[in-house]
C-alpha cells in the first residue's frame, strides 16, 4: 500500500486530495514536524531534504507535490497519453512554479494577478476543468493553489467569475472535502 508521509496542515494535503479522487488505497503518516520528525533518520532516508510531502509506493520513493501528483496522475489514472501528460505537467509546473509563487509576491501581486488568472478564467469560461469535462490531476494542481490563497491570504477573485465558480465546484467534491476542505486548506 501507497504511504504518504505529511505535516499537519502541509502540502501532503493535495496529495491526499488527488489520491482520494483517484481512488488509490493509502497510508497517511503524520510526521510531528515541531518535534523534528521531519528531520530524522528514518524520514530523510525517504527525503534528504527533510520536507514534506513524500511517498513510498512498493519501493519507490518519491518527494515533491508537483513531482508526487505527476506520478500519481501516469501510474494510477488521468494521464494515459504522452500529450495528455504533456498538458497536465504544463499547469502542475505552472500552479507551483508560477502561480503560487507570483501570488505570494506582494510586491508585484497586484501587477500580474491579471496576467495570471484571466487566462484561466477564459479557459474556464469555455469548460468546467483545465482539460475540458473531466477532473483532473491539473484541476488539483490549480484549484488548490487558487483555493490555499482564497482562504489563507483573503484573495479576491471576483474579477474572475469562472475561477470563482471553479473554486467553488472543486470544493463540492467529496474527495476535496475529506482532504482540504477539513482543514480548510
Amino acid at each position: 500500500m501507497l504511504k504518504l508521509y505529511g505535516g499537519k496542515f502541509s502540502r501532503a494535503s493535495i496529495v491526499q486530495w488527488c489520491l482520494e479522487e483517484l481512488q488509490v488505497p493509502y497510508e497517511f503518516v503524520l510526521l510531528d514536524m515541531q518535534a523534528g520528525e521531519h528531520l530524522e533518520s528514518d524520514y530523510t532516508a525517504i527525503n534528504p531534504i527533510g520536507k514534506v510531502p513524500a511517498i513510498i509506493d512498493d519501493d519507490f520513493k518519491l518527494w515533491e507535490s508537483g513531482a508526487i501528483l505527476l506520478y500519481l496522475a501516469e501510474r494510477y489514472g488521468h494521464a494515459d497519453t504522452v500529450k495528455l501528460r504533456a498538458e497536465i505537467a504544463q499547469w502542475v509546473l505552472y500552479a507551483n512554479a508560477t502561480l503560487g509563487p507570483e501570488l505570494l509576491n506582494e510586491a508585484t501581486r497586484d501587477r500580474e494577478m491579471s496576467r495570471l488568472l484571466k487566462p484561466i478564467d477564459q479557459i474556464l469560461t469555455l469548460k468546467p476543468y483545465l482539460l475540458g469535462d473531466q477532473f483532473s490531476t491539473a484541476d488539483v494542481a490549480i484549484g488548490s493553489t487558487l483555493g490555499f490563497f482564497q482562504i489563507r491570504y483573503k484573495m479576491d477573485f471576483t474579477a474572475y467569475p469562472a475561477v470563482v465558480d471553479y473554486i467553488k465546484r472543486l470544493g463540492s467534491r467529496s474527495a476535496f472535502q475529506k482532504t482540504m476542505g477539513s482543514r480548510g486548506v
